[in-house]
């Protein structure tokens, strides 16, 4: 029998881990002839192209893999492909359908069953089924719900959770999976019970051994994976586990691989810091769900978390200047209305994350947030992802305001780009939270927020937005601007805000004859001539401070871009001011 495990991602970079995990424990404990093969697609392909490539495939049984952003994507696939497949034998998994097989069922009839929960046995006992064609195989099955030849739909008991050192290594052969994200996983399970969270029904928190662990990441290390993303829902929920992990990617760094780990910081405890801060810098990075500091809401929610402790693990790790962490917040959730946001929002911003993800929440099936809709006055969207319109707490029209600054604050914020424009803008703005929405707002009124906007252009916006709101410091933002900019551009054109060019050729000139015998600043360019140099740098002269406290003193700055900063990949600065004062003396 051939079988096709289909996989819709989010993006292309994205892989589908589970159904290689399937695939890889069918073909090592399964005992089975069939032929086995992945189909790896996206929602941004047209559905033409992926019916297309099942039909030439040519399965008997196609098994799809169901998330909350393609589930719709999904559904459409299987109704499609029974059309030109009528013998075609399907059935999904995953967590958008297994606490709601029977409903799935009914609206699908052409499924023929659902696995729920943990796949990898299941799928193991359906290949058996299908080559055996027992009479009571499914009936006695754990972990489906399926659909009798007589229609009727039966939904069988939940499977136990299984060994998690039984699954296979999915990553033997690298070819497959060149350009995608790597994801990887230690344990499944949660110990938390967060209400809108999927992750704290499975109470079986169970972790994969580390014999296993340490010979799989030695492997990513030997292939120099960029990026490898945990999928462990609280990586550092036993402490030896993650000491373990930690000590070993640390002992083997290969310079270039990083690690993401999503992690509880108020479980951190001084041994973690402590090898944390011995880390390289971008070795690891750490994503640490927030979601709320309103003390009702976290309550409400069911949530551990304490925030003094989460701030104070925040900052100090921050003072390590070696970990990029990226801190989530969550809105529509209970008791929090607008202005109880906001508060979060400038709770969190003011511990100065590389990122600061601002998330709607998503009513899952089968959470505890859904069975508690009626008395939240949650209304949600009814296509997946579910997302909230509003709340008893927050109506519609907050919403809508949360959505216009959540995109100020990926545009802003999140990309790095402004790291030294927004402080200094901030302080004309009462809080972080008022800036972000007056930027929505100057977007909107400026019918800038329908607009695709180039990288370049969004300078251009803020310098226009700073001065509206605060005209008599327009050459200071001209200058922040600038500074910003060639942090990160390594653009031989310079912006309109830049104004001319304030480095004569001479100095240029003389600057680089002095580089190119004596090499003061820059590194790593041994083998490169004079041009090459010019090529790979910038000089900037500044009438103010512009690193300091913006006092009106010139500053002149020397931009390094084959040398970046591994957590917001700004180029590296050296201040020439004096050398180039020096140089102009002879």
């Amino acid at each position: 029998m051939k079988v096709l495990l289909g996989a819709v991602n989010a993006k292309y970079i994205h892989s589908n881990l589970a159904v290689y995990c399937l695939k890889a424990y069918a073909e090592k404990y399964g005992d089975t002839s069939d032929e086995i093969s992945i189909g790896e697609y996206t929602i941004n392909q047209q559905l033409d192209e992926i019916l297309r490539d099942i039909y030439k495939r040519k399965p008997d049984m196609l098994c799809l893999s169901c998330y909350i952003w393609n589930l719709t994507y999904v559904e459409e696939i299987c109704r499609e492909i029974k059309k030109v497949m009528p013998q075609i034998i399907i059935w999904i998994g995953g967590p958008e359908v297994s606490y709601d097989g029977v409903k799935v069922l009914e609206r699908l009839p052409e499924v023929d069953g659902v696995m729920k929960g943990e796949g990898e046995q299941t799928f193991c006992d359906l290949l058996h089924f299908y080559q055996d064609k027992t009479a009571d195989g499914l009936q006695n099955m754990k972990g489906i719900v399926y659909r009798e030849q007589t229609g009727q739909i039966v939904e069988n008991e939940w499977r136990k959770t299984m060994d998690l050192s039984k699954v296979p290594f999915v990553y033997e052969n690298m070819e497959l999976f060149e350009h995608k994200i790597i994801y990887y996983e230690t344990s499944r399970g949660c110990p938390f019970s967060c209400s809108y969270c999927l992750s704290s029904i499975d109470k079986c928190l169970r972790f994969r051994d580390l014999e296993l662990v340490k010979k799989e990441l030695q492997f990513f290390i030997d292939h120099k994976v960029p990026q490898v993303k945990f999928v462990d829902r609280t990586f550092n929920c036993k402490h030896d586990h993650a000491m373990t992990v930690w000590r070993y990617i640390k002992e083997h760094d290969n310079g270039i691989t990083n690690f993401h780990f999503e992690v509880a910081a108020d479980l951190l405890n001084e041994e973690e810091m402590e090898l944390v801060k011995t880390m390289r810098p971008g070795l690891i990075q750490l994503e640490i769900g927030v979601q709320s500091t309103n003390l009702d809401t976290i309550r409400e929610i069911h949530r551990t978390m304490k925030f003094e402790q989460v701030a104070e693990v925040v900052r100090r790790i921050n003072s390590y200047g070696n970990v990029h962490q990226h801190l989530d917040l969550i809105a529509g959730l209970p008791y929090e209305d607008y202005e109880s946001f906001g508060k979060s929002f400038d709770d969190v911003y003011a511990l100065e994350p590389e990122q600061l993800q601002l998330g709607f929440l998503k009513v899952l099936k089968g959470s505890y947030m859904e069975e508690k809709k009626d008395d939240y006055g949650l209304v949600y969207k009814g296509m997946p992802p579910y997302e909230v319109l509003y709340t008893k707490w927050l109506p519609y029209e907050d919403t809508l305001r949360l959505k216009g600054i959540e995109e100020m604050v990926e545009t802003y914020y999140n990309s790095r780009q402004f790291c030294y424009t927004l402080p200094y803008l901030i302080r004309h703005f009462k809080r972080p939270f008022t800036l972000f929405e007056k930027l929505a707002e100057y977007y909107e009124e400026n019918g800038l927020d329908t607009l695709s906007h180039a990288r370049t252009a969004r300078y251009e916006i803020l310098y226009g937005f700073a001065r509206f709101y605060d005209a008599e410091r327009c050459e200071a933002y001209k200058q922040l601007l600038t500074l910003d900019f060639y942090l990160r551009e390594n653009a031989k054109s310079r912006p309109l805000f830049a104004g001319d060019e304030r480095i004569s050729k001479e100095e240029f000139r003389l600057f680089y004859d002095r580089e190119d015998e004596e090499r003061r600043y820059l590194e790593n360019y041994e083998n490169m001539e004079k041009r090459q140099l010019r090529k790979m740098t910038h000089i900037e002269r500044f009438s103010y401070d512009v690193l300091g406290d913006m006092k009106e003193e010139e500053c002149v700055l020397l931009f390094d871009y084959q040398n970046r900063n591994p957590l917001d990949h700004q180029a590296k600065v050296f201040c020439v001011t004096e050398e180039i004062r020096e140089l102009c003396k002879q």
